[in-house]
């Protein structure tokens, strides 16, 4: 069942059909009516039918014209004393409403414009310039003034226009993380039931190029982060388990966490980084490496 303002809206797409068609007839109208009165510049055979089909389609409209929807002017009540000495109060009938026939003078007028054309054409043989000046100023002036479509929206209005879809632009949801992976993390990870449910992800680095590191901190201020399922991260994410790590910030409480995912090329080469990286946060943390030597160990049979 169609409700109240789906079948409102298919109504007014009707009447804007319907509007749509009458000012198509128009043009056409007006069309014809200059071809008809041109034609009557050089011959009368066919004027008879062109006067006839002129007032016909004129009475017609006039017909059909909603004359009924004029505003009416609010009838005064009438007040006589009757023969008895009583008092007879009634309504006398509404006069014809001023807008009404307003209306209806301003759609007859392209009809009786042209009737007036295609008699003087009648009446004056031969070309003669000034009837084809009347025809000139009689289609101009109907083509773009439109008397009777004017005449029509004066007694109902036109619906307004639909809005062109085509023009709207149509604006993004603006991301409420400026990088993707902080994006990524809020829509997937972070969520209720998630594998790091009510924290963000923030001053993420690439630190290779399939490595990066980044701070989880937990969403609620004071609250600690809560326990990260790395499992769950490394099927997310499709990453092995091994080169997923989450520990605690040197220096920071635990409300903040430092997550690595993958093996930086820093690391590769750099024993400090390695150690800070990867042994630190899980088997010493807060311990850090201040000095390396390198050199060889050259075991014999009896230390071996």
């Amino acid at each position: 069942m169609l409700s109240a303002d789906r079948m409102r809206t298919q109504l007014d797409n009707a009447r804007r059909h319907l509007d749509t068609a009458r000012s198509h007839t128009g043009r056409v109208a007006t069309a014809t009516g200059t071809a008809a009165a041109t034609t009557g510049l050089f011959t009368t055979a066919v004027m008879g039918e062109s006067l006839l089909a002129t007032l016909a389609a004129t009475g017609l409209g006039l017909l059909v014209l909603p004359t009924h929807k004029a505003r009416q002017p609010e009838p005064e009540k009438v007040i006589e004393r009757t023969a008895d000495g009583g008092m007879l109060v009634y309504t006398p009938p509404a006069p014809p409403s001023h807008q009404g026939r307003t209306a209806a003078v301003l759609y007859t007028t392209p009809g009786v414009g042209l009737v007036g054309v295609l008699l003087a054409e009648w009446i004056v043989p031969g070309f003669h310039w000034g009837e084809a000046l009347a025809v000139a100023l009689w289609s101009a002036g109907t083509w773009i003034l439109r008397p009777a479509r004017r005449a029509r929206h004066m007694l109902v209005p036109p619906l307004p226009p639909l809005a062109k879809t085509d023009d709207l632009v149509v604006q993004e949801e603006p991301q409420l993380y400026s990088h993707p992976a902080a994006q990524w993390w809020a829509e997937r990870v972070a969520i209720e039931g998630g594998a790091a449910p009510t924290t963000v992800l923030e001053d993420i680095e690439k630190t290779g190029d399939t490595a990066m590191r980044a701070i989880i901190r937990s969403a609620i201020p004071g609250e600690p982060v809560p326990e990260v399922s790395v499992r769950r991260l490394s099927a997310l994410m499709d990453v092995p388990q091994e080169l997923i790590t989450v520990g605690p910030v040197p220096g920071r409480g635990a409300s903040v966490q430092l997550l690595t995912v993958g093996r930086s090329d820093a690391a590769a080469l750099d024993p400090a980084t390695l150690w800070a990286e990867r042994i630190a946060p899980l088997a010493m943390p807060g311990a850090s490496i201040t000095a390396i030597n390198f050199g060889s160990m050259n075991l014999s049979k009896e230390d071996a």
